[in-house]
């Protein structure tokens, strides 16, 4: 099997990007600034390929990377990941440990306030707990995922209408179609920390997104999770806006999502 790292990026010049996240293996960086271009060259054991393009949209980015991508297994990636050097070696470990995986989740050290999930366990990714994994921490046969012909939303994340759920909509789709998802708690890379380019604080807007989302992930039980995710973390997002009005708006968002 052969490995490919699909990154987003955004105003990056390739290779010192390629640099930066320590690159050693075949990849497709997508780069949205203002000119359209390719290039490519190679680093380490595998050629890098970049398609800069002005169209702006982290799920049209990623659905970019995926149509242009030729890997056995494609890991995807951010600008702000730095890899450790043995990443390919531990993916692919991985998988064939897991034959039947199609879909597994990996490890990254990250800031705190970005850690929303940890694999301290091997275990099989199920409809209650496919929406902690960010994108950049998933590795896929590129072969199902064509097969199940999954991709990246274009209404969510950061440069669509709404600000971000992509990634948990993307799983949801891998298990829709029938795909087998595993953790894994082999860590491959870090997060260099930087502020956020989508989230402006816990406002209005950040409610009614999720609202929206919560309709897309959950359907009739949006609501119910609505408040569960509510009464989970009301210490950290209802300092200045109360749950009873956090919840009203996430409902506003449930409504508006029935719309579209």
């Amino acid at each position: 099997m052969k490995l490919q790292v699909l990154a987003a990026a955004v105003n990056q010049d390739a290779k010192t990007l390629a640099e930066s996240m320590n690159l050693n293996t075949a990849a497709v960086i997508v780069n949205q600034c203002d000119w359209y271009s390719y290039e490519e060259f190679m680093r380490g054991n595998g050629k890098v390929q970049c398609f800069s393009m002005k169209e702006r949209g982290v799920g049209l980015n990623r659905n970019t990377a995926l149509l242009h991508a030729t890997g056995d297994i494609v890991l995807f990636s951010d600008e702000d990941i730095r890899f450790f050097d043995d990443y390919e070696e531990k993916v692919l470990a991985a998988f064939e440990k897991n034959k039947d995986a199609d879909v597994i989740t990996f490890n990254f050290k990250v800031h705190e306030s970005r850690a929303t999930y940890y694999n301290n366990e091997e275990r099989k990714i199920r409809w209650y707990n496919y929406g902690r994994y960010p994108t950049f921490a998933v590795a896929a046969k590129l072969e199902s995922l064509r097969k199940a012909n999954v991709s990246f939303s274009l209404l969510f994340g950061g440069g669509a209408r709404y600000s971000n759920g992509e990634d948990s909509l993307f799983l949801r789709d891998c298990l829709k179609a029938g795909l087998h998802m595993y953790t894994s708690t082999a860590e491959l890379g870090e997060e260099v920390y930087r502020e956020s380019t989508w989230f402006q604080g816990y406002n209005e807007k950040f409610f009614v997104d999720r609202g929206v989302l919560y309709h897309f992930l959950y359907g009739a039980l949006a609501k119910l999770f609505s408040l569960r995710f509510l009464f989970a973390h009301k210490k950290e997002m209802c300092k200045d806006i109360p749950v009873t009005k956090a919840y009203q708006l996430m409902k506003k968002g449930i409504a508006e999502g029935r719309l579209r």
